[in-house]
């Protein structure tokens, strides 16, 4: 077997992140993913660096384990070979907003004529019932809307975005954990159902898991926010010579820090002595914990804590990460010779399975690359397919 998910169809019609690195995920785990590309293509396929033109840095690692199909979906023939290949395939996810998708005729209920068992996932910003539905949403709007970037201002900073795409990434993955769970759902009872997956929901049920704290009771037992999270002096610690990270959470392990850093008298300070009271004085722990760090090298603290269970790690940094040993060592950075690409780094697939590993068996595909390959296999002839070529309704890449 190639995964867990081989034998499973999806019909991707999505772009940017979000959906395109769900997808991948439903790909790496052994789905057959059938990337709908407009005919101008995933808008990522021009962002970052590239060697040719549509084949750029953002597009190639969200888009492996696919087959491109380029369709015209305001066209009908572009519409009806969509249904055709929704007819033979187990998922559906697109990330269009609801007026959209409904103004192409492809909502779940025109999909389900098609194949009453399909699971259909729409994932887009915001609820469809709510106020916000209309909205358009991007990583940045939804960590604005979802109490993230005001997070740093508790913190005492300016508002700010987290440096990394955090709200299509976590909605990803609640985008794969709903398909297969639908799937296993269907797998028992014979039944497809529509899904959705929305940026503001889940983001703020991911930011309350930890801040909605005081009040998560009614009346409230406290204030929202997590204390420990929150104060201005969480960062990694400057040692003589560098950076690294380091938590005494524990009791023991407060124990092994004060020892090792030769300040046995904070074991018992009243500040200090349990969980509890360390959490009330926060602010004076990290200050407390600063001090102690700075008086040795990185390598030291690594020397003497390594062996205990205080947690304790290196900082890395982004150029790091490609030579960290333990990555190196489990084989996590793969390279691949790409048709048209070159030489090309991706991740490895994170997860792994004893019995239905998955796999990198596709590239990131040129658009289109599939286009005709797979019109035939819904059943049009030679000729239908030349006639949506030579409309425009789909699309291949030209060949030498």
């Amino acid at each position: 077997m190639s995964g867990p998910l081989e034998g499973v169809r999806v019909i991707e019609m999505t772009s940017v992140v979000l959906g395109p690195w769900a997808c991948q995920i439903l790909g790496d785990l052994g789905a057959d993913v059938i990337k709908v590309e407009p005919p101008f293509g995933d808008s990522n396929r021009q962002l970052g660096p590239g060697r040719n033109p549509g084949m750029c840095a953002l597009f190639m690692t969200c888009n492996r384990n696919k087959r491109s199909v380029v369709l015209d979906l305001k066209q009908e023939s572009g519409r009806a070979a969509l249904l055709k290949m929704a007819a033979t395939a187990d998922v559906v996810v697109h990330n269009l907003r609801p007026p959209a998708i409904k103004r192409l005729g492809l909502e779940y209920g025109e999909i389900r004529k098609t194949n009453p068992q399909i699971i259909y996932c729409a994932t887009y910003g915001y609820r469809a019932d709510g106020p916000y539905s209309d909205k358009s949403a991007y990583d940045d709007s939804i960590q604005s809307a979802s109490g993230i970037a005001m997070l740093k201002a508790r913190a005492g900073a300016e508002p700010s975005y987290l440096p990394v795409i955090v709200a299509d990434k976590t909605t990803a993955m609640a985008v794969v954990y709903s398909v297969t769970s639908a799937l296993y759902h269907r797998e028992k009872t014979g039944v497809g159902q529509e899904i959705e997956v929305p940026m503001f929901e889940t983001m703020v049920n991911y930011v309350m898991a930890e801040h909605l704290y005081g009040r998560a009771f009614e009346p409230a037992a406290g204030e929202m926010g997590y204390a420990r999270l929150l104060s201005p002096d969480r960062r990694p610690y400057q040692t003589k010579d560098g950076y690294i990270a380091i938590l005494p959470y524990l009791n023991k392990h407060w124990e092994i820090f004060c020892k090792a850093a030769g300040r046995p008298d904070l074991i018992e300070d009243e500040r200090f002595a349990s969980l509890s009271s360390r959490l009330k004085n926060i602010d004076e722990v990290y200050r407390e914990v600063s001090v102690m760090v700075a008086t040795k090298t990185t390598k030291e603290w690594l020397d003497i804590l390594t062996p205990t269970p205080v947690p304790t790690m290196i900082v890395n940094t982004l150029e790091d990460l490609l030579e960290d040993p333990h990555l190196v060592e489990t084989g996590f950075w793969k390279t691949y010779e790409h048709p048209t690409e070159g030489t090309i780094r991706l991740p490895d697939l994170p997860t792994r399975f004893s019995e239905t590993p998955g796999s990198v068996r596709l590239l990131p595909p040129r658009l289109g690359e599939h286009s005709v390959e797979v019109l035939r296999t819904t059943g049009l002839s030679e000729d239908e397919i030349e006639a949506m070529l030579a409309s425009g309704a789909t699309r291949a890449p030209k060949t030498d």
